[in-house]
């Protein structure tokens, strides 16, 4: 029998790697490797090897993290952020013979999004500014300062309560050190990209707690920003073309979940769509864990992008003139980041899948091949290896849905195996072929997971994500237990013994679930979205994120609102339920959980409430490993309690 992947294998025995970046020339790449130890916050450094993967070398020691390794364009420097001293800094090291680097400018607060000018002399990049405090001065007060508010979007998950605070926009030179503001309206500005000539910056704009977004061109020299798209349509990837005439964005009008290509011409200022209804999503990123994987012109007519297809990462060809893209690469799993060399012939990606965890790929245009070129997760996936798995599609009113099924290594069909349904989050995200921890954790132990993509997931085109809008707990509740009678007609799957786990949407699901239905035996219920009218006034994005989704706010929708709450069927709950939430999370703010819990308690039903302090929405990714630890393994247990095992 083969060992199963604990909760303190998956926090803590994996490295993985991320961020590649291929050095112009295309002979190196630079990725950082993220390690966690227990009692420890995670530490990231930055390493460098072949571009085939051999010669791996570690560039970066400090105790504090480094990361985002940015080449130069000449090959002549490496630039890099990091945590070290107080504070962070950028830091720039000889790219031909890596040794100790030099500060070029530091910040008390965060710093991202860092690029090189095309000449290889600036270095652009984002940090909050403070009106108040622009000068980034220490303060202390005690009580602290009153807090007047004027703004919808004065908070965001896992920044907090924020006011005016917004990223602007530097640049700094990298021969002196000295740094230039050079945006200051109190709006964020995320992933700076420089024109061909140096001459200008673009950046993403978001507005309404990034429910909406364009794009802003800023002058480097001075002058007056220009912006571009409508200001409730978004933006989600952007790329200048080669002579700097045109820009590339993907997004739309509105916000729809799913993005088209644009085409802005400079000079005119004219926006020019380019596809209608792109069947695959670029990959925009998100923006507290991973960037964008911004596109890359070929040419001044093609454009290499990534994007998601039911589900899997892809590498694909814009034609800008026609409209018409072209699968190169199917990497069946997911990628983050997208890096190129100067000669556009090597592509490199951070790769993920059902077997493997944080590795690094390259592609080779020329060859038409994409190869991992690490191995970082097999010594421990050799000890204790993943779930084996299984995709199906089935159809239901009219629509092709895909599921996953993840089984034990050592299944036996012979057995009978409790189910567990996980819903994703969004309700406008995806499931697909990447490694997913918890999946792996209840797989592994014994119990067979359900997986699904239903209407209003992305990644399937623009009608089928748009399904889910007013229609909460509807179709898309019917499709995953249409997912879940098709995994009970087979003989191993125990129909008595059925478990249902989700996340934010997820949460809203799984509430939503076992007010509907008593089929389920145990269930963990993850920052639920529970009473949506006082989520509506109480979440970062409620204003704007229930305008979209929920039709408007809940004194002009009261019915909907009522018919559509988990919180109006919580008295017909009979499923033991274990509540997790985040204390800090703004997103579906703890509230929701709360309201749950003593509703549940009230009813002399089965349940526990589990509270994260400090944790945000995004805590699964990024919260203390211990309380990631702790997660894990409380989830395992309240399954186990309620479902059993294999018999």
């Amino acid at each position: 029998m083969t060992a199963p992947l604990t909760p303190e294998t998956l926090v803590y025995r994996f490295t993985p790697a991320a961020d590649p970046q291929l050095s112009p020339d295309g002979r190196h790449v630079l990725y950082t490797v993220t390690t966690t130890e227990r009692g420890k916050a995670p530490v990231s450094q930055i390493w460098l090897a072949n571009a085939d993967g051999t010669s791996p070398r570690q560039l970066t020691r400090a105790e504090k993290s480094s990361g985002s390794p940015r080449w130069s364009p000449d090959g002549q420097h490496i630039a890099f952020l990091s945590s070290r001293g107080e504070g962070n800094a950028i830091f720039l090291m000889d790219a031909k013979q890596p040794g100790d680097p030099r500060e070029l400018t530091r910040h008390r607060v965060a710093i991202g999004g860092l690029a090189w000018s095309p000449d290889s002399r600036l270095l652009a990049y984002v940090a909050p500014v403070d009106p108040e405090n622009p000068a980034e001065e220490p303060r202390s007060s005690d009580p602290p300062p009153v807090r007047v508010t004027r703004r919808l979007d004065y908070k965001q998950d896992d920044r907090g309560y924020l006011n005016d605070v917004r990223y602007q926009l530097f640049i700094v030179d990298a021969a002196t050190g000295e740094r230039r503001q050079l945006t200051h309206e109190p709006v964020d500005h995320f992933w700076p990209a420089w024109a061909p000539d140096g001459r200008s910056i673009a950046v993403q704009v978001p507005s309404r707690n990034e429910m909406a977004s364009q794009l802003e061109l800023v002058p480097v020299g001075g002058g007056d920003p220009v912006r571009i798209g409508p200001p409730l349509g978004f933006v989600s990837t952007f790329a200048w073309s080669p002579d700097g005439s045109r820009l590339l964005f993907s997004g739309d009008e509105t916000q729809t979940w799913q993005a088209d290509f644009f085409i802005y011409d400079v000079s005119t200022g004219i926006t020019r769509r380019v596809t209608q209804d792109l069947p695959v999503l670029p990959d925009g990123g998100f923006r507290t864990i991973v960037p964008p994987a911004q596109p890359v012109w070929l040419d001044e007519r093609r454009v290499l992008f990534c994007a998601i297809a039911a589900g899997s990462s892809g590498l694909y060809e814009l034609d800008v003139e026609q409209g018409t893209i072209q699968l190169l690469q199917d990497w069946i799993g997911g990628t983050v980041g997208l890096s190129a060399d100067t000669a556009r012939q090597r592509v490199a990606v951070a790769y993920s899948s059902f077997d493997r965890v944080g590795e690094i790929a390259i592609f080779d245009r020329v060859a038409g091949r994409g190869t991992i070129v690490t191995n970082l997760s097999a010594a421990v996936l050799a000890e204790s290896p993943p779930a084996r798995h299984e995709h199906f599609t089935f159809e239901r009113g009219g629509l092709k849905l895909d599921a996953w099924l993840l089984f034990p290594p050592d299944f036996d069909s012979a057995k009978r195996y409790p189910v567990i349904l996980d819903v994703h989050g969004g309700p406008n995200g995806y499931y697909g072929p990447a490694f997913n921890p918890i999946q792996q954790l209840l797989a592994t132990h014994g119990f067979l997971v359900l997986f699904v993509n239903p209407r209003g997931s992305t990644s399937y085109g623009r009608e089928f994500t748009t399904r889910v809008l007013r229609d909460w707990g509807g179709e898309d509740f019917l499709d995953l237990m249409a997912a879940l009678d098709r995994v009970l007609e087979r003989p191993y799957a125990d129909a008595d013994r059925q478990g249902i786990w989700g996340y934010s949407y997820g949460g809203y699901m799984t509430a939503w679930a076992i007010g509907q239905t008593g089929r389920f035996k145990a269930a963990v219920c993850g920052a639920p979205c529970y009473d949506l009218r006082s989520m509506y006034g109480t979440s970062d994005i409620g204003y704007a994120f229930g305008d979209l989704h929920w039709g408007g706010p809940p004194n002009e929708h009261a019915d909907w609102y009522a018919a559509r709450s988990p919180s109006t069927f919580i008295e017909r709950v009979t499923t033991p339920t274990l509540i997790v939430h985040g204390e800090a999370d703004e997103r579906c703010p703890i509230g929701q959980g709360e309201q749950m819990f003593i509703a549940l308690k009230k009813a002399g039903r089965e349940v526990e409430f589990v509270r994260y302090p400090n944790c945000s929405h995004v805590f699964l990714r990024t919260g203390p490993p211990a309380y990631r630890e702790d997660l894990y393994r409380r989830i395992l247990d309240w399954f186990t309690r309620y479902l059993g095992g294999p018999n």
